[in-house]
């Protein structure tokens, strides 16, 4: 069972709170609803017909793994410090999600099957999930730093706080590059800033890092920057808010399906702001692993 049709059947409904929420956020979608309610991810797929989370991309991150294996609608009410997988599904406010909730449940079908990035270890075969961008380099230097400051401060632009000086002190790695399909294909090793491996077009709460990347299209965006002076960068960061740094010669993006990463120094991999693991990896992709409630993708 997924989006219900026939409002005769009774449907369950699941709320996972993260950090920073609690269940008094549920009174908006309960009032009105048909729905039974529970708290946390079911165990079996009999457990719910849809899932709430209220959270950030980190809580999302989380709990993927859960997410996938029960095949459920996922509806994102973005309550986090960094809201990039709602903000990619449109769903930019509290009562984004609201109407998007009454309209799955009086049979809209606004259910639509997103991909999900992979990250494979190479060493142990150990398989994580990601929603939105992960990435080697910058990315990484610029999550440690925006994790250790307190919630409230993520909130209110932690991920640019952290952002300026690790962009002061710009440090290159080098990595090798082996893209296994598509008009790229083949090995590289070269000093970068950042390999960013994009789902959705944005990153860091609200960076259009990846403006064309989809969703649905079963690829990734590869994004790689290359060293640059530190000025220039500074002067480049404000354009990546409206995605107008690909023009810069420092940049290059495409689309691929699957990478091999890898550093002559284990790098950490972090993804939708949250530590993976390090070098060496896979990266991949999941066509149409997760299903989503979010408002009809606009025609055109």
């Amino acid at each position: 069972m997924g989006v219900f049709e026939d409002l005769s059947q009774h449907m369950r409904a699941a709320a996972i709170f993260g950090l920073g929420t609690s269940p008094r956020a549920l009174a908006a979608f309960r009032a009105g609803s048909r729905a039974e309610w529970t708290e946390g991810v079911p165990g079996s797929p009999d457990g719910a017909d849809a899932v709430l989370l209220f959270g950030g991309d980190g809580t999302i991150h989380r709990h993927l793994p859960a997410l996938v294996r029960l095949g459920r609608p996922v509806l994102v009410v973005p309550a986090g410090s960094g809201n990039d997988l709602a903000r990619s599904l449109r769903l930019f406010t509290l009562q984004d999600s609201i109407r998007a909730w009454r309209d799955f449940e009086a049979g809209a079908g606004n259910v639509q099957a997103i991909d999900l990035g992979t990250i494979t270890e190479r060493q142990d075969g150990a398989k994580h999930y990601f929603s939105c961008v992960a990435g080697c380099g910058l990315d990484g230097a610029v999550s440690r730093r925006a994790n250790r400051m307190p919630r409230w401060l993520r909130r209110h632009g932690g991920y640019v706080l952290a952002l300026i000086p690790t962009v002061l002190r710009p440090a290159p790695v080098t990595l090798r590059l082996n893209v296994l399909n598509g008009d790229r294909s083949g090995e590289r090793s070269l000093p970068l800033l950042l390999a960013a491996f994009a789902n959705t077009p944005f990153y860091g709460d609200g960076m259009r890092l990846a403006p064309l990347a989809k969703m649905d299209d079963g690829k990734l965006d590869l994004c790689l920057i290359h060293p640059l002076h530190r000025l220039k960068l500074l002067g480049v960061f404000p354009s990546v808010y409206f995605g107008r740094h690909v023009g810069i010669d420092e940049f290059e993006c495409w689309r691929t399906k699957k990478v091999l990463l890898d550093s002559a120094t284990p790098q950490d991999i972090f993804a939708d702001g949250e530590y993976v693991c390090r070098t060496p990896v896979e990266i991949g992709v999941a066509p149409g692993a997760l299903r989503v409630i979010a408002p009809p993708v606009p025609a055109g």
